[in-house]
C-alpha cells in the first residue's frame, strides 16, 4: 500500500519538505557557477587513470553466500542478503547519473552483475529521488522482480506514477517503521534535499534507513550533511553491526548536504557503529576532489581513532557479522 505525501508531516513547511536545521542557500547564481565549473574546471584526478577493480558476481555466487552478507554494486547501490532473501538500496545501473544519456557524470566501472541478473528481491530501499540514487529504468526493470519498494514520503508517489504497482509501494515519514517478513525497516532523518527537475525541489522527502534482521542491525545513510540526527538515531536504534555512510562528493561549497570524511567518521561514532563501510564513492565523478581521496582520508581517520573500516572491492562479499579488514584496493587502482 502507498501513503501519499499529502498527509500532514512535521517535515513539511509551506508545501515543501525541509530540514530542521537552517541551511545555507546557494542561490541561482552560485548554483549555475558550480555547474559551469563542473563542466569546465574538473581536475584530471577526479576520475581514475586506470580501471577500478570489480569482482564479477553471478547468481551462483549470491546463492552460495551466507545469510547477512552485503555486496557493494557501486556508489550507493548495495545488495543485502538477509536470511535467504535479497534487498537492494538506491538502485542505479545507468551509464550516467543524469536525466540525459549523453551528458552528466559517467560511471567509472560497470556493475559487478547486470540488472537482469539480479535475483528476485524482497524489496528495494530508497533514500531520495536524485539521479545518482534513483534510476528510473532500473526501478521499472525491478517492478516485477521486487515484492516491495520502501521509500520516503513522495518518492513512493513518483514510483506509482512511473508504473510500479501501488500495492508494492510503502512510503514513510521519519521515525516510522514497517516490518516486511523477517526484516524491520525504519525511515530515519537525514540532512539533504530533493528534486529531479527545475520546479520540483524538495517536493519529496529524503531519509536514512535502519535495517534490522534478527540480531543484526545495519544503518544506510543515503545522502546527508553532518547533523545531530545521527546521535539521535544511535541513541534510539544503536549499536549497529555495520554503518554504510556516505563518504564522497563533498566540497566546502555545499557543506550542508554532504559530509567531509571527518564528519562521516563522527557520524559513525554517533551511530554507535561497530564497522564503517564508506559509500557514495568510487563510481561517479560528482565533486572536485581526487576520486580516491575519500578512501585515503577515511582510512587514515579510522586508524587515528581506532575504528574498524570495511572497504570491499566492488562486488566482493562482506559479512555483516564478521567483516574483513580494510583492503585499500584503491591504492593499486
Amino acid at each position: 500500500m502507498t501513503t501519499t505525501a499529502a498527509h500532514t508531516s512535521p517535515q513539511i513547511q509551506d508545501g515543501r519538505f525541509r530540514n530542521p536545521a537552517r541551511m545555507h542557500r546557494a542561490g541561482l547564481r552560485k548554483t549555475l557557477g558550480i555547474m559551469w565549473k563542473m563542466l569546465t574546471e574538473k581536475p584530471a584526478d577526479s576520475v581514475p587513470a586506470a580501471p577500478i577493480p570489480v569482482q564479477a558476481l553471478s547468481r551462483a555466487d549470491l546463492d552460495a553466500a551466507p545469510a547477512d552478507t552485503v555486496f557493494r554494486l557501486g556508489h550507493s547501490t548495495i545488495l543485502l542478503k538477509l536470511g535467504a532473501r535479497y534487498w537492494l538500496t538506491d538502485p542505479v545501473f545507468a551509464e550516467r547519473a543524469s536525466p540525459l544519456r549523453w551528458l552528466g557524470p559517467k560511471r567509472f566501472h560497470q556493475p559487478p552483475l547486470a540488472l537482469d541478473e539480479l535475483p528476485p528481491l524482497a524489496g528495494v530501499i530508497l533514500s531520495h529521488d536524485h539521479y545518482d540514487h534513483l534510476d528510473r529504468a532500473a526501478v521499472l526493470a525491478l517492478a516485477a522482480k521486487a515484492d516491495h519498494f520502501v521509500a520516503p514520503l513522495g518518492v513512493g508517489d513518483l514510483l506509482v506514477k512511473w508504473g510500479v504497482p501501488a500495492a508494492k509501494v510503502h512510503q514513510l515519514d521519519w521515525w516510522r517503521g514497517i516490518a516486511l517478513g523477517d526484516v524491520e525497516l525504519t525511515c530515519t532523518s537525514a540532512q539533504h534535499f530533493s528534486g529531479r527537475g527545475l520546479r520540483d525541489g524538495n517536493s519529496t522527502l529524503w531519509c536514512s534507513w535502519v535495517i534490522r534482521h534478527g540480531e543484526r542491525k545495519v544503518f544506510f545513510s543515503g545522502d546527508s550533511g553532518y547533523f545531530r540526527g545521527f546521535k539521535a538515531i544511535g541513541d534510539r536504534f544503536g549499536p549497529f553491526d555495520l554503518t554504510m555512510v556516505e563518504t564522497g562528493a563533498y566540497d566546502p561549497q555545499w557543506p550542508d548536504i554532504h559530509m567531509q570524511p571527518e564528519e562521516t567518521m563522527q557520524a559513525h561514532i554517533d551511530l554507535r557503529g561497530a564497522v564503517l563501510m564508506p559509500i557514495h564513492n568510487g563510481t561517479f565523478d560528482l565533486a572536485f576532489h581526487p576520486w580516491h581521496e575519500p578512501f585515503d582520508r577515511i582510512a587514515a581517520l579510522a586508524e587515528q581513532r581506532g575504528q574498524r573500516l570495511a572497504t570491499p572491492v566492488i562486488g566482493a562479499p562482506l559479512s555483516i557479522a564478521a567483516p574483513q579488514a580494510d583492503q585499500q584496493w584503491w591504492r593499486q587502482a
